[in-house]
């Protein structure tokens, strides 16, 4: 059994994780990140995207709101590679309480908020497909966002400051001496043995398994987890991210996402951390809501749809519905409040405020470890590697191959993944599998689902990797899996054709199933 020891253990690879160990680092305390799986495997990976002006919760939670309005603007200047200027509008369709808006902008405004009310022919003009007989529309500073990129970054950034990121570490016990917790037990999914880290703090950053990590040395943090779902269509039918302008509720906003558009999401299903089952009726209400705002759009393929899982925090509050229970984060000081020195857990938040949260989290640490550095975080750019901080746009890619004249090299038509692309992140990132490729390059995230890069992408992670057939096969075959969980749900017309033909591809022709049965034979035998 390997032991390490470090100054601080940073639970969960997800964004609040990553952006405490990026905030820590900085600071020069050494600091260790562990993650069951890959970076965004939890809920960083399942959400809208969306860098939120504050707007939608002003009148709900306007502390949440004001949060959302600082970091949108500080977001915006350390990682504009993350980021597409989309602006956004707050709409309200003809099926919205026009008596909402008054005290919504006014909120808006005594909060300091950019809003411009645009009329609707100026609306059409900018989105001819929206529905023309919207009432009102307002422009505001929500944009497009993506957070696998931004977690990335941020790994990368701590990376540099000297601190280790360990992916594919799984917590097994919290471990604690007298009364404090020291470390934790792990287990290297890798190379299937067991690490023990000890540390002189543990920061709790695993999103909705928070509560499971928590409960191994017997403290309880009321964490109520509720899932919500979101379609993707295979068309990017707008280009400005969308909100309805009524008090928040299901299915809200249509946002563009690369080459894709999402709509979504959905609330109020209690469950387990783990269930990402996805609710057909959920699926109903978002394609009913979607139509209001976009005519036509219930016709139009459909490409995947997946649900994630918010950790929300309840606290002492008796209610169950999951609309009212506040998006600002918790930090909880474990010491202070359960009498259990050498642990930290922060909850709730959202993706827009991870940088806030981590911020707040790194301060309690740094007074407990007598650590006198101030937080930097919001005046370093991001890593981007080879290029100058920019917005992204739609035509870079594009712009990128024709100047090298790289077509051929093409691995995902969809996403414009080349070759080159594919090697620079076996090489010099962390990909390991298909699905790694899918979260750095967006491969298989297209209208074809992996159909036609899958197999590509597979070969192409073989020879670079050198790695065991077998292992290649069932690298493809989980990624296959990924692909199938997130198509059967909405399985009809268009979309049911291509997976058709991508099941004729790799099971009839290409017999993956086959390919997997043989690697678990083998795998077997070897433990025999």
């Amino acid at each position: 059994m390997q032991h390490i020891e470090t100054a601080v253990l940073v639970i969960g690879g997800g964004a609040t994780g990553t952006g405490v160990v990026r905030d820590l680092a900085m600071r020069g305390v050494d600091t260790i990140l562990v993650e069951r799986y890959h970076l965004c495997y939890g809920t960083t990976s399942r959400h809208t995207g969306v860098l939120h002006s504050g707007c939608r919760y002003i009148l709900r939670d306007p502390e949440a709101a004001r949060e959302c309005y600082q970091e949108n603007q500080i977001l915006r200047r350390i990682m504009p590679h993350c980021l597409e200027d989309t602006g956004g509008f707050f709409v309200v369709t003809p099926w919205d309480d026009p008596d909402y808006v008054p005290g919504w902008l006014e909120a808006c405004r005594s909060a300091g908020m950019a809003v411009e009310e645009i009329s609707i022919s100026q609306m059409l003009r900018e989105e001819p497909a929206l529905n023309p007989r919207m009432v009102r529309c307002f422009r505001t500073i929500d944009i497009a966002g993506d957070p696998f990129l931004a977690a990335e970054s941020n790994a990368e950034s701590a990376r540099g400051y000297g601190a280790r990121v360990l992916t594919y570490h799984q917590v097994i016990q919290l471990t604690e001496e007298q009364g404090r917790v020291v470390g934790a037990l792990c287990r290297d999914l890798i190379n299937d043995r067991e690490l023990v880290i000890r540390c002189a703090l543990v920061v709790n950053a695993a999103g909705v398994w928070a509560g499971r990590i928590a409960a191994s040395v017997h403290l309880d943090i009321p964490l109520l987890p509720s899932k919500g779902a979101m379609i993707a269509f295979s068309q990017r039918v707008v280009n400005t991210l969308l909100c309805r302008c009524r008090v928040p509720s299901d299915a809200d906003g249509m946002m563009p996402s690369k080459s894709v558009l999402l709509a979504g999401s959905t609330d109020g299903d209690i469950c387990s951390p783990d269930d990402v089952s996805v609710n057909p009726r959920h699926l109903q209400i978002i394609l009913t809501e979607a139509e209001r705002m976009v005519p036509g759009i219930r016709s139009m393929r459909l490409l995947r749809a997946w649900a994630g899982v918010r950790p929300l925090y309840r606290g002492k509050q008796p209610t169950s519905d999951t609309r009212l229970l506040s998006r600002s984060h918790v930090l909880l000081d474990h010491e202070q409040l359960d009498g259990r020195p050498g642990i930290v857990s922060i909850i709730g938040g959202k993706w827009t405020t991870y940088r806030l949260m981590a911020q707040d989290t790194a301060d309690l640490v740094c007074s407990k470890l007598g650590v006198q550095q101030p937080c930097r975080t919001h005046l370093e750019v991001l890593p981007v590697p080879g290029k100058r901080p920019a917005f992204y746009w739609r035509g870079a890619t594009l712009n990128r191959i024709e100047e090298a004249s790289s077509y051929g090299d093409l691995v995902c038509e969809c996403e414009l993944v080349t070759r080159q692309d594919v090697q620079h992140s076996v090489t010099r990132q962390t990909a390991r599998t298909i699905d790694d490729l899918r979260r750095l390059r967006r491969l298989g995230m297209g209208p074809c689902q992996g159909a036609f890069c899958g197999y590509r992408a597979a070969g192409l992670l073989h020879v670079l990797r050198r790695c065991p057939v077998q292992e290649s096969n069932a690298q493809l075959a989980n990624f296959l899996q990924g692909r199938w969980n997130g198509l059967y749900p909405i399985l009809a017309g268009q979309q049911l054709r291509q997976a058709r033909l991508s099941e004729l591809i790799y099971l009839a022709s290409l017999a993956v199933d086959r390919g997997l049965h043989t690697a678990n034979e083998s795998k077997a035998q070897a433990q025999v």
